[in-house]
């Protein structure tokens, strides 16, 4: 029974979620507090399903899982009239998406508890509840396929629904505004996919990741393909210079779902670095493609930094500063290829792979706290703010904690991801790492100023009987605030384990293509 149950773990994980998605509006019609309940029983469910999967992929290796197949290879089903039905949804769980889906489950977990008491006042908490589940699936999606075309589909379902939730405040033009960005650029970017699954589909017929990349022969085609897909997760990864939507989704958003989006980003991130690692590995230019990376990196640090310090509103100040935040991820990768033989580039990667893990707390806590202000107070800019560590204790502290971690300050997650993206770069080139350091600094500038205007000046008369946020939003900003300086007191207990080991899944492009193919 038990092998039984770790067997169909993917597609329970998936299942679950999915199942909730569209129970939530029947259990609405009864109960509302019961809805509540079963969304957050459910997503608790996802988490501990997630973490035994990992656990089974870091002790006995990559994880398979074909739907509707009995064929361990995935690719074919015999029937008994003599049929050969090819079998193409096929899940590969290795250790870097078990990583990324522990960031999925926990992040949907922590956003669903904080939802309890952040969006009560509306009427459609149904449709919101619904929404967030089907935004959770697109994610384990896209993390866990094998599949171009799969990761397309999940990535469309992931699109829709958070377009959606962007839009969620419908009583408000800014955020139709918002979700209608978020929607053109979703669009743009599966058009992008699109147009590169028909290029590689029309030469291999396959759509495998493992089948192409043993199968490709780098053609013009394959070539244009990998420039529309670098072009597709980057822009929904909210890389710089198609970063456009990301201070206005994430601003509009409820708090609790631009949690989510940070998720999202990440797990478009993984698509981008799977697709170079994985399905191109063998064939890419690592000069020309570290470089492009390392430009984006670049242009994303610059970009998010200098745009945040001219924002008023918290939430999109911390809009701009996930933007910065995907740029040091995109420079540690880009480094990692562009160098990639010598001995520090597995430092690299390991480094942006470790700070995938730490931004999603960083900038997670950041927005829920950003959260908590505006549904004590009403007010977004900061101008309207202050004084507020008066009555908000535990609230100040958090934010504190995500500021120290945003900034790569000790004793936090930040620190460690950061000191190793410095001295990794530093390695390559000095100037980069000197840029990414001024960039940090530049951002600890920004936030302190942020928490004496907001927390320390004078207290307005009109927030002199402000309140500390309700439990059920304590609780997620304390998990992410104990977690992340857990992390930064004891990096060795993530970063021996779970980041050194994603980072070589990644890496090995042959033990992925064995994995999969091996015994077909």
């Amino acid at each position: 029974m038990s092998d039984l149950f770790t067997t169909h773990l993917p597609a329970l994980i998936i299942a679950i979620p999915l199942f909730a998605a569209f129970l939530t509006p029947l259990i609405s019609r009864i109960n509302g507090k019961g809805r509540n309940f079963v969304v957050i029983v459910a997503l608790l469910m996802t988490f501990i399903l997630t973490i035994k999967l990992a656990w089974h992929v870091y002790t006995d290796g990559t994880f398979l899982y074909a739907f509707g197949s009995s064929d361990a290879s995935g690719f074919a089903l015999h029937t008994p009239a003599g049929y050969v039905v090819p079998i193409r949804i096929l899940f590969e769980i290795d250790a870097m998406s078990a990583l990324m889906g522990i960031i999925t489950s926990s992040l949907a977990l922590l956003g669903a508890i904080y939802s309890w008491n952040f969006v009560e006042k509306y009427e459609t908490q149904d449709k919101y509840y619904t929404l967030l589940l089907l935004m959770t699936v697109g994610m384990f999606g896209m993390v866990f396929t094998g599949d171009l075309f799969n990761m397309f589909v999940f990535l469309e379902v992931l699109s829709i629904s958070g377009a959606a939730l962007v839009a969620f405040r419908t009583e408000k033009g800014a955020s139709i505004e918002a979700g209608l960005k978020y929607m053109i650029i979703s669009s743009l970017g599966a058009m992008f996919m699109l147009f590169a699954v028909c290029l590689l589909y029309g030469q291999y017929d396959l759509l495998n990741l493992a089948a192409l990349a043993k199968r490709m022969d780098y053609t013009l085609l394959d070539e244009i393909a990998l420039v529309a897909l670098i072009g597709a997760f980057a822009m929904k990864s909210g890389a710089a210079p198609m970063h456009m939507w990301v201070p206005d989704a994430y601003g509009e958003a409820p708090a609790s779902i631009s949690l989510m989006l940070v998720a999202s980003t990440q797990a478009s991130l993984y698509a981008l670095f799977r697709v170079v690692f994985t399905l191109y590995g063998a064939h890419i230019d690592p000069t020309t493609i570290g470089w492009l990376f390392i430009i984006f990196g670049l242009l994303s640090i610059m970009v998010g930094v200098s745009m945040a310090l001219m924002q008023d509103n918290l939430k999109r100040l911390i809009g701009y500063t996930a933007v910065a935040e995907i740029g040091y991820m995109m420079l540690a990768v880009g480094v990692a290829i562009a160098s990639m033989g010598s001995g520090y580039s597995l430092m690299a990667l390991k480094a942006g792979i470790f700070h995938i893990l730490n931004d999603a707390l960083d900038i997670g806590l950041l927005f829920l706290v950003a959260g908590v202000l505006f549904y004590r107070t009403g007010a977004r800019n900061l101008a309207q703010l202050g004084g507020l560590a008066r009555n908000m204790k535990y609230t100040t502290f958090f934010f504190m904690i995500g500021l120290a971690a945003v900034a790569g300050l000790p004793p936090t997650n930040g620190f460690a991801s950061k000191l190793l993206i410095y001295e990794s770069i530093y390695l390559f080139n000095p100037v980069l790492a000197i840029i990414a350091i001024l960039a940090s600094i530049f951002m600890l500038a920004i936030f302190v100023k942020v928490f004496h205007s907001a927390f320390l000046g004078p207290e307005l008369p009109s927030l002199a009987k402000v309140k500390e946020a309700p439990p059920s939003m304590l609780i997620p900003m304390a998990i992410l605030a104990l977690v992340m300086i857990i992390i930064g007191l004891f990096p060795n207990l993530v970063y021996s384990t779970i980041v050194c080991e994603a980072a070589k899944a990644l890496l090995d492009q042959g033990g992925y293509i064995a994995a999969m193919i091996g015994g077909a």
